[in-house]
């Protein structure tokens, strides 16, 4: 009878544990996501992501660290400009807070240059390795 009764305890617990730990997540995805200020960089130089793709408008690079490969952010310059964009490659010299945006116009990326933006992570992607 008592490893009956400390069973059903343990079942209760786990049921409980488990319970709490998903209403925890679930409002933890609900939270409104913070900004974080960044220091951004514009390139244009075309080629291969460190995931293997083509470099397109819409990618950034980050540190996976910071930011993880797959990551969908939002992005807004100290112009006002404001977008979305998919963290798909991660550059030698970017670490920590910093970011690459790719812009398909060299002109464009001169005129953008290096900043200071504040990033809004809108969904944390799937840490992938680098498949170089």
């Amino acid at each position: 009878m008592l490893t009956n009764t400390s069973t059903r305890l343990t079942v209760i617990t786990l049921i409980l544990t488990l319970f709490v730990s998903a209403a925890s997540a679930e409002s933890a995805a609900r939270r409104r996501a913070r900004p974080m200020a960044m220091t951004a960089t514009a390139y244009c130089l075309r080629g291969l992501t460190s995931t293997g793709g083509d470099v397109r408008p819409g990618i950034v690079a980050a540190d996976p660290r910071v930011l993880p490969m797959g990551s969908r952010i939002r992005i807004r310059d100290s112009r006002g400009g404001n977008g979305a964009y998919v963290v798909d490659d991660q550059g030698a010299n970017v670490k920590g807070r910093r970011i690459d945006i790719f812009m398909t116009s060299c002109a464009q990326a001169k005129r953008f240059g290096r900043q200071r933006v504040m990033v809004t992570v809108e969904q944390i992607g799937p840490s992938v390795r680098s498949t170089r």
